[in-house]
């Protein structure tokens, strides 16, 4: 047994398992917030030299960014957020359906809430690898012997690089997973190095550490302090993944990770920045790569480059993720989901989605050309989804944690105020790039809204226009259909109502099989299912039973697989002899539908590039029959 931080235990680990699972942390879950010494002080420092003093400059960032990492990641995350799990699994979506079930009732301001987060984490996803390998292939520029030579080569190397990650995701990541924590602790090692290599020549920089001089240096610059806060913000961003990957190696070993090697790594990474700003102020420009001995330039160059290969393929996983869970909610159509490892239920290939992402990472690192502009275009994203967490958190700890709200406000108040002075900070670089994740999230908010809108409406047209499942078994019982041997299981999103399939089944083929089986597939608010909760069995009569099966928001519906379970139960049928019947719906636009002629053409083309729900639910071709229908929307 290990404890945590707060006291509580996780079982089933001995130490030697948690010490690997915290390694495997540090690889997979840090990779984003580890690469930021790259880039982030670098871009504070910038906007800091319109300080009237060099010396209140270096000492107010070293102060803000330390504060921001401890209220932030430490405070927030770490010690209270990730104590908000809802069955193990932690992010956004997870925490709004974990609020949802606190709430017992359905809200649409939470469920917009998780939209809303979830878009902006796609916005996240394009930026991030964008940003990160820029960042550490332009350590070229001051690479010894090398001057500006290679210059005109970095673009290139950068798409090199990017293209070759998105094209090896289909192969899965299981293998080259095992290397990301011994990686990611060599770099995290060798960056507190050669902080501490400078903070021994300049030891007054741990003053720095005091609030004050970060608070004085706000309160002397103005209007330049606050838009330094943006740039600060650039030293959290990855926060949000010590959450959304609490599911895969539990709250211990990413809390021990954080708080014995990734925190202290960092802070002596920029604390030896600052140092080093104060012996040689040129180094400003650049002073991460400044700080590199030259003699270690080049491994140091390498590590750097699989650091934000590793941080980028952090994010992409959990663009994977994100995505399998929002299309098991509801979110988003069907898509293509497979499973690139037999025995890690998180490794996982979205085609779509990482086709998606390409083209927007290629597309920014074509547009903005720098990771200097790029940084303009990063953080508006993570404080939004930082801000909608703190929100929702406040259902969770009210109704679930049971805090009295002056408690619950004390905590939640003084971080979002944080949050939305960080968020304002980043707004003032909106015509610079901010736009730019923003217009992102913007236009996935809406493909949702369309999606869960058409979706309602074809629910509530199919309500109205079908026959209840009692009244069409009533009626065989007075007029027998001729019958043929055999099961058919026919798929239906509504249990009550008579399946289309089952209704043309019996008016074009006018027969009826044997054994009949209604069966729904439903979505839980929790990530898993346990599996003898997984089946629901409801006889009807010798001749129907309504099947219900409900798998968690981070499963994948496998219905084979939970057929097996209703024959253990009693539900006898022969596999061979069964056939599935799905109802295949061709949607043609309609003036009158609830939505604009022009959102249902968008609502239609979803639709048609939707997954096949055979290959989604993972149907045996072979035993399938559509029979279609033609609806309006």
């Amino acid at each position: 047994m290990a404890n945590d931080i707060t006291g509580q235990t996780e079982p089933g680990h001995g130490k030697s398992g948690q010490t690997a699972l915290m390694i495997g942390a540090v690889g997979v879950v840090f990779g984003d917030i580890g690469t930021s010494p790259l880039y982030a002080m670098k871009e504070a420092l910038h906007h800091a030299r319109a300080g009237t003093d060099p010396h209140l400059a270096t000492y107010g960032v070293i102060s803000l960014v330390f504060w921001a990492l401890v209220l932030l990641v430490t405070i927030k995350y770490v010690i209270f957020l990730m104590r908000a799990d809802n069955a193990g699994e932690g992010g956004t979506l997870a925490l709004m359906a974990l609020a949802q079930k606190a709430l017992g009732r359905y809200s649409p301001t939470v469920f917009f809430l998780g939209v809303c987060g979830a878009a902006l984490f796609y916005g996240d996803s394009i930026i991030t690898p964008a940003l990160s390998v820029l960042s550490a292939v332009e350590g070229v520029k001051d690479a010894p012997g090398i001057g500006h030579s290679l210059d005109q080569y970095i673009l290139p190397i950068a798409f090199v690089i990017l293209i070759t990650l998105f094209l090896a995701q289909s192969r899965g990541t299981e293998k080259v997973a095992r290397l990301f924590g011994p990686i990611m602790l060599l770099w995290f090692v060798v960056i507190a190095g050669m902080g501490v290599y400078y903070i021994i020549q300049k030891p007054a920089i741990l003053a720095a550490l005091s609030p004050h001089y970060g608070l004085s240096f706000l309160l002397a610059n103005g209007v330049t302090g606050f838009i330094i806060l943006g740039s600060v913000f650039l030293v959290v961003t990855g926060a949000e993944a010590l959450y959304a990957d609490m599911g895969h190696f539990g709250k211990n070993p990413i809390s021990r990770g954080w708080i014995w090697i990734v925190f202290p790594a960092l802070m002596l990474n920029y604390l030896g920045q600052g140092a080093l700003t104060l012996i040689d102020p040129t180094a400003q420009s650049n002073p991460f790569w400044r700080m590199v001995p030259e003699a270690f330039y080049w491994p140091v160059l390498i590590l750097a480059g699989l650091a934000t290969v590793i941080a980028s393929q952090a994010v992409i996983t959990g663009a994977f993720s994100m995505t399998q869970q929002a299309v098991q909610l509801g979110l988003l159509p069907r898509m293509d989901i497979r499973r690139t490892s037999e025995t890690q239920a998180g490794q996982i290939f979205v085609p779509q989605i990482n086709t998606l992402l390409m083209i927007g990472v290629v597309f920014l690192v074509a547009v903005f050309k720098s990771s200097e502009a790029l940084t303009s275009a990063y953080g508006i994203a993570v404080t939004g989804t930082m801000f909608i967490s703190t929100i929702m958190a406040y259902i969770v700890i009210r109704k679930i944690w049971l805090w009295s709200r002056l408690r619950t406000l004390a905590l939640l108040v003084p971080l979002g105020i944080i949050e939305a002075i960080f968020m304002a900070s980043n707004l003032t670089k909106l015509l610079s790039g901010a736009w730019m994740p923003l217009a992102f999230g913007g236009i996935l908010i809406f493909i949702m809204a369309t999606w869960i809108k058409g979706s309602h409406i074809l629910a509530a047209k199919a309500t109205r226009d079908s026959l209840p499942l009692s009244d069409l078994v009533e009626m065989m019982k007075r007029r027998p259909p001729h019958r043929v041997a055999g099961t058919a299981i026919f798929l239906t999103s509504d249990a009550d109502a008579a399946p289309v399939a089952l209704m043309h089944n019996l008016k074009h083929n006018k027969m009826l099989h044997e054994k009949n089986v209604v069966l729904t597939v439903k979505t839980a608010n929790t990530p898993r299912v346990d599996l003898d909760q997984r089946v629901t069995i409801t006889p009807l009569n010798d001749d129907f039973t309504v099947v219900t099966l409900t798998f968690g928001f981070m499963e994948t519906p496998n219905i084979p697989q939970a057929l097996g379970i209703c024959r253990k139960r009693g539900l006898k049928f022969d596999i061979l002899s069964t056939s599935f019947f799905v109802g295949k719906r061709s949607v043609v636009p309609s003036a009158n539908s609830g939505m604009p002629l022009w959102q249902d053409k968008l609502f239609i083309f979803l639709m048609k590039n939707a997954a096949n729900p055979t290959e989604f639910f993972h149907i045996p071709p072979g035993r399938v029959v559509e029979l279609g229908t033609q609806v309006t929307v």
